[in-house]
């Protein structure tokens, strides 16, 4: 790393020239008016401007680089430096000092604007303090007006008005040539001018024109991961920078692809095709354009894609550890994405046909996104065999004890990597003597969670929910099958509360159970208009409505784990215990364990 401090006017070149560009990653230039003109007048000022951070590259950029928003450099000009930091304020003076153009920029409200920027030179003489107010703006026809554009307020249309008004055109300000001609005019229209002028070069033009940059350098090879980490401490004031845009940077700017294809490789283009083909086959995984939804993000998928190029080089002896952090990422070459990526993507098409099987439908629903990356990487290595009874048996397993036993709800990164070793141990049908994940064995249901899982929030609240529905829970309106996913997402399923609000606020205004899932249960919204009251009156109603016969819609409430007797009773105490007991059941047959019972002395 070294610093320098270079002339504003060399930095400006090299802006123009495409020596300096930008890493393809960097967001758009976004200045408003009114920060435009303050940078300006701090320029003027000679006042510090802050460091700004470039990487170079020693003519092999390591990203996809492109110029700074109003430079022609030819597209095909390798970049010396790629500035990491100080984008808008290079930019902006970029525009307003050294282009011969109007500024492309926006109002306060943002609104597009066209603005040339002038100084007026008699404020400028006066008080630094009233810089700001020196620095003046105008339309692209450089008229200035007012009262709904019938009043011009400051005309600068011509040379002429402009040294009779005494507003020197800060475009000019690096143009030796135009700036003497400039000079000439001014003085020409008025010999008092001359005194103006020299006091306008002096302390005005002459800090423009010696100002200096001070730039931190980074050297060429500095790791993509550091690049990654410098730019977002350094960019606090902007939007986070996450590692989908470094790695597509990183990748467009493959030039041996680029050689070989006719074109840079296009991530996000690749992405947005894998998240239309998942989330049109499985709406777990979200509404294309949506970044995935809920279902998955690209981080997700690039963790998958980690996760099994490093356990292909660990049993090659090329790494010592499977691995998915962000340096893994960064790290990743763009001829093992292009390879891995398509099988990872048909990998998570497979997972989404697991989650369909559990009853896991609606991006809403899924107890854990996180815990599709293991499950994903996991199906790329094994492929078909995934499929074969026991695999599918005890990936089942271990993915209801990561969702009951909540163990994705911390940080994921190390179970990731374990989950994966372990698995593709212990699931394949060959498999004999290999221990059992970590994720299994640590996963405890403690019998009493029944009571303070309320809420969607948590993971095993939305797991007991899917699991009611395969385990053929029926619907107390649409009654002639069984839920399923499609029914769940035709009828609109929802978890309802069995004893409503209603019976509460009346009986037991202050009992916390009201909003566990044991007084809830998926049914549709055309059922649960019903339910208002106790239960023993409700259920007169809906059986009627569904037209069969009272007994046997008491056998379709029992395919919801509920003992309707309890319900005819209006007996909630033993509505709670029974149902309780059916639903912990439920939890350790997915487990594969018991659940636990704490003492009343640890309650």
């Amino acid at each position: 790393m070294a610093l320098d401090s270079p002339k504003l006017s060399k930095v400006l070149q090299d802006i123009a020239s495409g020596k300096m560009q930008l890493p393809d990653f960097q967001r758009e230039w976004k200045w408003n008016d009114t920060a435009i003109r303050e940078l300006i007048a701090t320029v003027t000022l000679d006042y510090p401007l802050g460091v700004v951070m470039t990487l170079e590259t020693g003519g092999n950029s390591p990203f996809r680089p492109r110029t700074l928003t109003g430079s022609q450099a030819a597209d095909t000009t390798v970049p010396d430096l790629l500035l990491l930091d100080g984008q808008q304020r290079l930019t902006s003076l970029f525009q307003a000092l050294y282009l011969d153009q109007p500024v492309l920029t926006t109002d306060d409200r943002r609104k597009p604007l066209k603005r040339w920027y002038y100084v007026d030179i008699a404020k400028a003489l006066g008080s630094a303090a009233d810089r700001d107010a020196a620095i003046v703006s105008v339309p692209e026809d450089r008229v200035l007006r007012s009262d709904f554009g019938r009043r011009a307020d400051l005309d600068l249309s011509t040379p002429e008005l402009e040294w009779r008004q005494g507003y020197f055109p800060l475009h000019a300000v690096f143009d030796a040539e135009r700036i003497s001609k400039w000079q000439q005019g001014f003085v020409k229209h008025d010999d008092d001018n001359w005194p103006v002028w020299a006091r306008f070069q002096e302390l005005v033009l002459k800090n423009v024109q010696s100002f200096l940059i001070p730039m931190i350098k980074l050297e060429a090879g500095t790791p993509n991961d550091a690049v990654c980490s410098v730019f977002e401490r350094v960019n606090t004031g902007g939007v986070p920078l996450d590692v989908f845009e470094l790695l597509t940077a990183t990748f467009a700017g493959d030039r041996a692809y680029e050689r070989e294809h006719g074109d840079y490789y296009r991530l996000p283009d690749v992405w947005d095709q894998i998240v239309q083909d998942l989330s049109t086959a499985h709406p777990v995984f979200g509404r294309a354009g949506n970044g995935g939804g809920a279902g998955i993000t690209s981080s997700d998928f690039l963790q998958a894609v980690a996760l099994v190029l490093t356990w292909e080089r660990k049993r090659q002896g090329r790494t010592a550890a499977v691995s998915c952090k962000r340096r893994d990422l960064l790290e990743l070459p763009l001829d093992d994405f292009v390879r891995l990526g398509p099988q990872v993507a048909a990998a998570f098409r497979w997972v989404g046909e697991f989650l369909y099987k559990q009853c896991i439908v609606r991006p809403d629903d899924l107890p854990y996104r996180t815990q599709l990356v293991p499950l994903a990487a996991v199906r790329t290595v094994l492929g078909a065999a995934a499929e074969k009874p026991r695999a599918f048996d005890r990936l089942t397993r271990w993915y209801w004890c990561g969702v009951l036993g909540e163990k994705y709800s911390g940080s994921t990164e190390s179970r990731f990597t374990r989950d994966l070793e372990q698995l593709l141990e212990w699931v394949p049908e060959e498999s004999v003597g290999a221990p059992v994940p970590d994720t299994i064995t640590e996963a405890v249901f403690v019998a009493d969670r029944l009571d303070t899982l309320t809420t969607r929030n948590s993971a095993a609240y939305k797991g007991i929910y899917a699991l009611l529905v395969k385990q053929g829970a029926v619907d107390w309106y649409y009654n002639a099958e069984p839920l399923n996913p499609g029914l769940m997402l035709q009828y609109a399923v929802w978890v309802r509360q069995i004893f409503p609000k209603g019976w509460f606020a009346r009986h037991a205004p202050e009992d916390r159970r009201a909003g566990s899932i044991v007084n809830k249960t998926p049914l549709s919204y055309r059922a649960s208009r019903g339910m208002t009251g106790s239960p023993a009156a409700y259920l007169k109603t809906l059986a009627a409505e569904s037209g069969i016969r009272s007994e046997w819609f008491d056998d379709v409430v029992a395919t919801h784990l509920i003992d309707p007797q309890h319900l005819h009773e209006g007996d909630f105490e033993r509505f709670y215990a029974d149902r309780s007991r059916q639903l912990l059941e439920l939890v350790n047959t997915a487990m594969g364990k018991r659940s636990v019972h704490r003492d009343a002395s640890d309650r």
